[in-house]
């Protein structure tokens, strides 16, 4: 079975795809989001293998929940737009496909077939996130865990970042945030422009950079607006001062 999730601000156009959906055997409904919040949770919680996913909606938008997802472990995308830049857009993107409103039953078994073919292609389904990054550009804002909640948190309103295995805890003036992605993969989405590594696990927000002081064999301590002090490997030592034209 492929588990499918619709994504549409309008609950008419919900409303049609799931009801066609639900005419093909091998098509299971995984859920169903109002916007591109909703749906992150859903991916998140509901893991189906494609995302009907609506470009333009308020808050967060389709092209910004894929840049969101993680590459390893993200669905294959299918746009749906009213309109025809977006479909352009949506192929540039590397979706699987992409549904230009309004579609006919005719139209989205093209869609089906193209999911079945490449249903479970890993590569396909980052690719499409990978580029998806390129359209929206630097991130400005990050998806965070808060409860059972997502919420977003301004990208600047993080200090530094923490690998533990395969998390990363998101550390900000007042909180602490846990991902389940690598900091290799937050560091893409965020821009190596505003954070950079400064150890294997560890990077910090160039902008909450008040102090460095060297401790010994190379290494150097760094010290945060915050108060932190963290540890600043020799083997990232020329890189942060070159950031910070120290």
């Amino acid at each position: 079975m492929i588990r499918a999730l619709v994504v549409d601000d309008e609950a008419p156009a919900r409303d049609k795809l799931r009801r066609w959906l639900a005419q093909e055997p091998d098509i299971e409904l995984a859920g169903e989001a109002e916007d591109g919040l909703a749906a992150a949770a859903a991916i998140a919680s509901s893991s189906p293998d494609v995302v009907f996913l609506d470009i333009q909606m308020p808050g967060l938008s389709g092209l910004e929940v894929a840049a969101q997802l993680d590459p390893d472990c993200a669905p294959l995308l299918v746009f749906v737009t009213a309109f025809d830049a977006y479909a352009i857009k949506a192929f540039e993107l590397n979706a699987v496909d992409y549904l230009l409103k309004p579609y006919d039953k005719d139209r989205l078994r093209k869609t089906l077939a193209r999911i079945r073919s490449r249903c479970g292609n890993a590569e396909s389904a980052a690719s499409a996130v990978r580029a998806a990054r390129v359209q929206t550009g630097l991130s400005e804002r990050l998806l965070v865990p808060q409860g059972e909640q997502l919420q977003l948190i301004d990208a600047t309103s993080i200090h530094w970042l923490e690998a533990d295995d395969n998390y990363v805890h998101v550390h900000t003036a007042r909180t602490r945030y846990m991902l389940r992605r690598t900091l290799t993969d937050l560091l893409a989405l965020l821009g190596e422009q505003r954070f950079v590594r400064i150890h294997k696990s560890t990077a910090v927000n160039i902008a909450e950079v008040v102090a460095l002081a060297p401790i010994f064999k190379g290494d150097h301590e760094v010290q945060l607006r915050s108060g932190v002090t963290l540890r600043l490997s020799r083997r990232f030592k020329d890189a942060l001062f070159a950031r910070m034209g120290a």
